[in-house]
Formats: structure tokens, C-alpha cells, sequence
């Protein structure tokens, strides 16, 4: 059936996999590698063939890999941003299971990396403070996604929050509700941040606007504003305050 997840295999292509992958010499198998020497010493390549685990009819899983890889110009985050049909769709002998494989290994990459950051719980106190709490969060989405650090009297994370979520290029923002979670949370300070999926940073005349209307419900309030970042994808990000722009 099209819809069950698994990888279908062609009788006869376990057998040219294995003799494909077996003209490796052993040390050089992203398995053996992995298990004599950790992963630092694996390509990237290599450490997809550990999840595909199998090839196609054509290429061993190293070769398969090199060709994804190959084709998103080397870089995995672009693979982040696929979905299941998108790989299957494009690359012949991938199927939904080792799809679903690359995709999960994928983000618990990217929620292993925000956690570190959680566990840490530094202060906050730079722009680049915020861009390390939050670009594992953003920089791979294809959506706009706006969110606010609630901070305490010392700069540490109370609370991180998402509040709007749009399309491509725009997001709904209720800064009420922003304003009302500051005080339910005894909140001293808060710092905004949401992405461009375009990668372009520089902020547009909306961005400016709700920049304003926040940092005003805020300081009505008696709350610092302590920044509003702009990540722009992988390119980096964009800081109201170090352009003095607040």
C-alpha cells in the first residue's frame, strides 16, 4: 500500500547493496568508523548513511547520501525545511520510513540544541544572548513565528512563549495579551524576537510599528524592554536595539 511506512525493497537489491557497501574497505564504513572513532570523524554524508542504513538500486547509502547532500548544495538545514512527500517525491528509493527517519534525527538536533540553552538559563543581556536562546527555534521555519521572553529582575528566563504564528511574511500579534502574561508572571523585562523566513532582516514599517506599540504598553507598565530581534533564517539576525531603534 502507498501509505504504509515503510521502504520498499526490490528482491535482489539487498544482495548489490551489500556487495556495493561491502567493497568499502571496513575502516572506512560510517558504522565501523562511528564505532572506532565517534562521530566527530564522520561527514555529513557518512552519518546519513547511518540512518538510511540501506542504499537504492543504483548507489550504496554513501553514494545516496553525497547525492542528497549534493543536491541541497550541502547544507542539512535545507533538508529541515522538506516534508516527507517533498523527499520521497525527489529522491528515487527514498521511502516514508527513512523519510521520517532523516527528519526526526533532524529536529531532536534542533531541540537538543535548544535545550542546552534552556538547562543553561543564562541571563540575558545582549542581543546575542537572545539570538542563542532562540535561533534553534527559528531559523529553520518556512512560517513566521513571533514570540517573548519574560525576564526577571536579574535578566533570567521566566517564561519563553510563542504568540503568533503566520504565513510567509506576516504575523498577528496581540499586545494586550503580551502585556497581561508580563504582569501574571511578575515579568520585569521582556525581549521579542520573531524570524523572517525570507532571510531578509531588516525590519519592515509593520515590524517598526508593533515595535512601538510594545515597547509603549510596556513602559506604561513599568517593564524594560530589553529588545526586538529579527532572525533572519541562517543568514544571521537584525537587533532593534543595537540599531538603536529602542
Amino acid at each position: 500500500m502507498e501509505n504504509k511506512i515503510t521502504d520498499k525493497i526490490v528482491p535482489g537489491d539487498m544482495d548489490r547493496r551489500g556487495r556495493m557497501i561491502a567493497d568499502m574497505a571496513v575502516s572506512e564504513r560510517p558504522r565501523e568508523k562511528a564505532m572506532a572513532h565517534g562521530f566527530d570523524v564522520l561527514t555529513d554524508a557518512e552519518l546519513l548513511a547511518i540512518l538510511f542504513s540501506t542504499g537504492t538500486r543504483d548507489m550504496n547509502v554513501v553514494q545516496l547520501s553525497e547525492k542528497i547532500l549534493q543536491d541541497n548544495g550541502g547544507h542539512l538545514s535545507r533538508l529541515v525545511r522538506m516534508n516527507v512527500r517533498d523527499i520521497t517525491a525527489r529522491y528515487k528509493g527514498i521511502g516514508p520510513a527513512k523519510a521520517l527517519t532523516l527528519l526526526a534525527a533532524l529536529q531532536l538536533g534542533i531541540r537538543a540544541v535548544k535545550d542546552g540553552s534552556v538547562l543553561e538559563n543564562k541571563p540575558v543581556r545582549s542581543s546575542s544572548d537572545i539570538y542563542a536562546r532562540m535561533r534553534a527555534s527559528l531559523e529553520w521555519l518556512g512560517h513566521e513565528e513571533f514570540w517573548v521572553l519574560y525576564l526577571s529582575k536579574s535578566n533570567e528566563v521566566i517564561s519563553e512563549r510563542m504568540v503568533g504564528k503566520g504565513g510567509l511574511d506576516a504575523t498577528v500579534v496581540d499586545v494586550r495579551v503580551i502585556m497581561r502574561d508580563a504582569l501574571l508572571l511578575s515579568a520585569s523585562a521582556v525581549a521579542f524576537v520573531h524570524n523572517h523566513p525570507s532571510g531578509n532582516m531588516k525590519p519592515s514599517i509593520q515590524d517598526k510599528a508593533l515595535t512601538e506599540k510594545l515597547a509603549e504598553a510596556a513602559r506604561m507598565l513599568d517593564i524594560r524592554v530589553l529588545d526586538h530581534i529579527i532572525v533572519g533564517g541562517t543568514k544571521g539576525y537584525f537587533s532593534f536595539c543595537d540599531e538603536g531603534l529602542l
